[in-house]
């Protein structure tokens, strides 16, 4: 149980640095490690459907698309999926592609009155690498945690 604290302790302290409003923000090791350790953690894949079919998910995570294709057009229903598909007082850890829209993501179930909302730093690909590819640097493919390819 003291590596859950210390995860959650180590999140937590990242937000307040940054005066966030959310719980925490999580290395994807972190991510991954709750997720398979905390019964209450549930991962929210907030990239688009596209993304997901030809980039690739996370085995059990949920997808939520906070933005939508083409386009990037913000998903006028994620608070109310959000909300329906997911309990208010799991601890629910948003990701995306590299940070950014996840970000947004915990920020807004912050406001929805979700207790425990984490940021996965880096995101399901990462930045770029001197060749403009992600997924090669940072970010939960890259880490070599488990994924699919639809």
């Amino acid at each position: 149980m003291s590596q859950l604290n210390e995860i959650l302790k180590r999140a937590h302290e990242r937000a307040h640095q940054l005066g966030l409003a959310y719980a925490g923000q999580l290395t994807p090791e972190e991510a991954f490690y709750l997720a398979g350790h905390l019964d209450s953690a549930v991962i929210v894949d907030v990239r688009s459907s596209a993304e997901w079919q030809f980039v690739g998910t996370v085995p059990d995570s949920v997808g939520i698309e906070l933005k939508t294709w083409p386009g990037m057009q913000a998903n006028p229903h994620f608070d109310a999926q959000l909300s329906h598909q997911v309990d208010k007082e799991a601890v629910v850890m948003f990701l995306c592609r590299t940070g950014v829209r996840s970000d947004e993501a915990a920020r807004r179930a912050a406001d929805l009155g979700f207790s425990a909302a984490y940021n996965i730093l880096e995101g399901f690909e990462g930045g770029h690498d001197a060749e403009r590819h992600r997924g090669q640097l940072e970010g939960w493919k890259a880490r070599g945690l488990p994924w699919l390819q639809p």
